[in-house]
């Protein structure tokens, strides 16, 4: 029995009704396949952005979804979308040039052709921004490439359209000093090499494009896969990490330069807005109100990152990264509550183990966290400092942000290749036999915390820049190599490291923001910051497979999964102006089955 149901504005049916069937062929009548379809509904449900350009707090509205799939071997693709009776539709084809269709009704059957891009110079503007960075000539020197991508595509991407200009030296020199009052910290010597390197390397690569080289071809994979995205925030937002709440099936994403908490339903599209409140003595800028003075809009009060579900009360924690404080939010109630601290500074990543604790990096004090809501306490482990000259540094830090917020120019204070005085804490997880393990980004080591007596231990990797980790069902650690185009497998048995180059690294050229680990399924999830993907190995094959998201320079935070098995992840570019439109999303990948 066929039927339909409309809930809240969308129509939910049985997809052989409503839903596009394309048949695509080149201009020789030749079959396509891997043609990546767009399907956006013609005029999507758009809110009122009464608040700052923004939805109003509190309103519940619907956000119309976009749905992508990849042509067979037949070059044919069925679609369902039940969102809206008008549909445009964009192809995609590397090698190809897009095509842009629109009003198509959701219920079309229709055959288009697409022509060959014989442009080269277009042709490898098609290229992602890891194609680039991989052509660029660092002569002999990978240590200053691995430097450029850990510093300078810190929170965007590197190589991208927006990179690919003939900027003089002055202009690179300009840019690196803007980007280090933001925060990224290159040493000494690549500050001095980089904008003579970067001018003369781009403006070669725009007399010559055959040397840029096309990143992994898109596979079989994509057959059946279905890619799903809700526009979220606008150009000036950063939708930072996300979380997909375990009780409730809704999906939290926090947006780091507005302070507000999106609230999404995936089945319907219901979206409600929640603005994480400031405290009466709380700075625009938060505690370091220097770093986005030159930003063009934003309300960054408190600093929204990072996101834990409590596994007792379903209460999801948020570190508002520019305060000293951690808040709660009740999802049931719909109410905030701030839990203060004294100590540290910079509160960056957070997870809640089984006892419900709440453990969490303090990003630049050097330190990790953890909030005891029993008693409401809070703990801190101080982590040792590599050199003398870092623990000065650390013991100065204060001051360092005081300078900054009084406008000190960033880039006039001295780095070394260590970034002694800032070895960033950043990720951190809790392993099913509850030992707490972190990452140190600048220090390039890893810890582990045992919870029972809160003795640590801090660990040298072999590669530079550990960004974020996870574990898995088997208690292996598994790590993000940020500059080396990489995941890292931790065996604590054995103490030994195995690295896992990603399958979308172009001579080594990919930075894995952050991976997460289905535990049920045993895949490592990956973002690929640099390639515009998301991609999954099953741990047990290391077999690979990579799903390409819609919009170039697509920057990825992290990774959430339902309990069937569907993987989140947002574009928190920062900024967002730079994605391919400007819209940042939630995406939503479903593996074929």
């Amino acid at each position: 029995m066929k039927f339909k149901l409309i809930v809240f504005g969308f129509i939910f049916t049985n997809s052989s009704l409503f839903a596009i069937q394309l048949d695509i062929k080149d201009t020789s009548g030749k079959s396509l396949d891997l043609v990546m379809v767009t399907i956006k509904a013609e005029k999507p449900q758009v809110p009122p952005r009464d608040d700052h350009g923004y939805p109003p707090e509190r309103l519940e509205f619907f956000i119309t979804p976009e749905v992508t799939m990849f042509t067979n071997p037949n070059g044919k693709v069925s679609i369902s979308f039940p969102y809206a009776p008008k549909v445009n539709i964009r192809l995609r084809k590397i090698g190809y040039k897009d095509v842009n269709l629109r009003s198509y009704s959701n219920q079309s059957s229709v055959s288009f052709r697409m022509e060959k891009q014989t442009d080269l110079n277009l042709l490898v503007g098609q290229y992602p921004s890891n194609s680039w960075v991989a052509a660029l000539n660092f002569g002999e020197d990978k240590d200053l490439r691995k430097t450029y991508l850990e510093q300078c595509g810190f929170c965007h991407q590197q190589g991208s359209f927006f990179m690919r200009r003939a900027f003089s030296e002055g202009d690179w020199e300009e840019i690196i000093n803007r980007m280090m009052g933001y925060g990224a910290r290159p040493h000494g010597k690549a500050k001095k090499k980089l904008p003579s390197l970067l001018s003369n390397a781009y403006v070669d690569l725009l007399k010559h494009p055959e040397r840029v080289s096309p990143g992994r071809p898109w596979g079989k994979e994509l057959y059946g896969a279905v890619i799903r995205e809700w526009p979220m925030g606008d150009s000036f937002s950063q939708m930072h990490d996300l979380l997909y709440h375990k009780k409730t099936g809704l999906v939290y994403v926090g947006d780091n330069i507005q302070d507000r908490l999106w609230e999404i339903d995936p089945n319907t599209g219901k979206t409600v807005v929640y603005k994480v409140p400031k405290q009466p003595d709380d700075e625009l800028g938060g505690l370091l109100p220097g770093r986005l003075r030159s930003f063009q809009k934003h309300e960054t009060y408190v600093g929204l990152h990072s996101l834990a579900e409590s596994p007792v009360d379903g209460n999801i924690f948020i570190t508002p990264s520019l305060q000293k404080r951690i808040t709660e939010f009740d999802p049931k109630t719909k109410q905030f509550k701030d839990h203060m601290f004294q100590n540290g500074l910079y509160p960056h990543t957070i997870r809640i183990d089984d006892e419900d604790r709440v453990w969490f990096t303090l990003a630049l004090s050097n330190q990790v966290g953890m909030f005891n809501r029993k008693d409401h306490s809070f703990h801190y482990f101080d982590l040792p400092a590599r050199t003398k000259k870092e623990s000065f540094s650390l013991w100065i830090s204060g001051f360092i942000v005081k300078l900054m917020n009084w406008g000190f120019p960033m880039h006039l204070l001295p780095v070394d290749e260590r970034v002694s005085g800032m070895p960033l804490p950043y990720g951190i997880d809790v392993a099913p036999n509850g030992t707490v393990w972190f990452t140190r980004l600048h220090a390039d080591t890893i810890g582990k915390i045992n919870p029972k007596d809160f003795s640590f231990q801090v660990i040298e990797t072999p590669f530079q820049g550990p960004r974020r980790l996870r574990v898995d069902r088997d208690n292996h650690v598994w790590i993000s190599v940020f500059p080396e185009g990489s995941i890292a497998k931790y065996t604590p048995e054995d103490g030994k490291f195995k690295l896992y180059p990603l399958p979308t690294a172009v001579d080594g050229v990919e930075t894995p923001y952050s991976l997460n680990v289905d535990r049920k399924r045993n895949l490592v999830w990956v973002t690929g910051t640099s390639s515009d993907n998301l991609m999954v190995m099953d741990i047990k094959t290391e077999i690979w497979k990579v799903y390409p998201m819609s919009r170039k320079v697509t920057f990825t935070r992290d990774i959430e999964f339902s309990p069937d098995g569907k993987a989140y992840s947002s574009n928190g570019a920062f900024p967002s102006w730079q994605i391919e439109d400007g819209q940042p999303t939630l995406m939503e990948v479903t593996q074929a089955k």
